[in-house]
């Protein structure tokens, strides 16, 4: 999920909920193209291919009592405010814990995979954080990565080591299961076995709740946009294809644009003078370009048409990016994984309550999948007992109905994905995000 933030940011999650806000999860975590008929497969069978690669052996040397879990996330640019929070969850894990799984004592390092110039992840950063930790003979766990092109960077390196990756935050199909794009997801496992793993639903939920949404509010035409990356594209290609299946009329055709450019004004122009849509959807997140859009909508008249956005908005760096104001006279509407704070029972609520004692702030949205992220790692080192990738991997892979963190009962299946599978919607007012409803969805 990319939030900068001097608005508070009160998203959490509970249970199998999912919040979905303006269609976003802020961070680019997306898969490409996916069929409808792609499902997620929990009887044992995977998408694995045969092993075409020997699994790389851990490096020698290291500390034989000293496991150290690294994470890798955009840590500088528009998205810090919500990886301040992730980060601030997988500490929480880990002091919890007391720093310690039985003899071994768990060191964290916190990687950055972006850069000031680009204000978001590149590749060459998640490359050289992958390859820093399949180097380092104590690393056994890589939690993240935050965004879905960035896990398609960094898997194929990892999963040479077989080292355990547990994301946060990346919904990208193709990551796990067929329907994104072709030899996905065989081509990020060079071995022919699985090491990456999620704690958040993935876009074959989010997406096709976007255009339910959109219908239940009485949406009838809509005009879709995406960023052209792997989270944007891909969720904006999902919505589209509920929405047609539901009977909303997509207008124009799918657009992708340059979020490099300084603003949107002549395309909004253009899509209400050709098109006048009941709504925009826009794949994308706050990093490449939503509260531009949010604004130039405006600017150009289009106020009474909806915008619906991904999970990838749901921090405060999209409403500052348009400006609180902009959203007095424009409804927008964002998906995400997760409930409101205030409105957690349970662990849940333990855990937001914790946070705020410990934090001083409320939890930005993806605060409770860091949490969760950091308990899963301690639970698969604890099941596997020693200081070895492939057992460790084994075991987080082989967890079923975990419900020792904040998000109640939950499993991996046998992709990797989790089995939760509610999410919500939020709408932007008043400078925030308020719960509008829940949608549940079978996978």
């Amino acid at each position: 999920m990319n939030s900068m933030r001097s608005i508070r940011r009160p998203l959490a999650v509970s249970g199998f909920i999912l919040v979905a806000v303006c269609l976003t999860i802020g961070c680019n975590r997306g898969g490409e193209r996916r069929s409808r008929g792609a499902t997620t497969e929990t009887s044992g069978k995977t998408d694995t291919p045969v092993a075409t690669k020997p699994i790389q052996p851990t490096p020698s040397g290291g500390d034989p009592k000293v496991i150290k879990i690294c994470s890798s996330l955009p840590r500088t640019g528009s998205a810090k405010a919500q990886t301040d929070a992730i980060v601030n969850g997988i500490r929480m894990a880990f002091d919890e814990a007391g720093n310690k799984v039985g003899d071994f004592t768990i060191k964290y390092e916190d990687l950055d995979d972006a850069t000031a110039a680009d204000g978001k992840w590149t590749a060459e950063r998640e490359t050289a954080n992958a390859n820093k930790a399949m180097q380092d003979p104590d690393a056994m766990v890589y939690i993240g990565p935050y965004n879905s092109g960035a896990a398609a960077v960094s898997m194929p390196i990892l999963n040479e080591g077989r080292l355990l990756m547990i994301s946060p935050a990346c919904t990208g199909v193709g990551l796990t299961k067929k329907g994104g794009e072709p030899g996905e997801p065989q081509k990020y496992r060079p071995t022919g076995t699985l090491n990456f793993t999620r704690v958040v639903p993935a876009d074959d939920i989010q997406g096709p709740v976007g255009a339910e949404f959109a219908k239940s509010i009485g949406v009838k035409t809509i005009y879709i946009l995406d960023d052209n990356e792997v989270y944007g594209k891909g969720l904006a290609n999902l919505f589209r294809e509920v929405a047609e299946e539901l009977g909303m009329k997509v207008v124009g055709k799918q657009e992708s644009i340059d979020y490099k450019q300084s603003d949107f004004r002549t395309l909004m122009a253009r899509i209400k003078n050709e098109h006048k849509p009941d709504a925009i959807y826009f794949g994308g997140t706050s990093q490449t370009g939503a509260g531009q859009i949010a604004k130039d909508m405006v600017a150009e008249g289009l106020g009474e048409t909806t915008l619906i956005v991904p999970d990838g908005c749901f921090e405060a760096a999209f409403i500052q990016a348009a400006g609180a104001n902009i959203f007095k006279t424009l409804k927008c509407y964002v998906t995400f994984g997760g409930l409101p704070p205030e409105k957690l029972d349970g662990k849940g609520k333990e855990f937001v309550d914790r946070y705020k004692a410990k934090f001083k702030t409320m939890p930005e949205g993806y605060a409770v999948y860091g949490y969760e992220a950091g308990l899963i790692a301690i639970e698969a080192i604890k099941r596997a007992n020693k200081k070895d990738r492939v057992a460790i991997t084994d075991a987080c892979l082989a967890i079923r109905d975990f419900d020792k963190g904040a998000l109640g009962k939950w499993s991996f299946d046998a992709n990797g994905d989790t089995t939760a599978s509610t999410l919500s919607v939020m709408k932007v007012e008043n400078g925030d995000f308020a719960f509008v409803k829940l949608f549940s969805r079978q996978k």
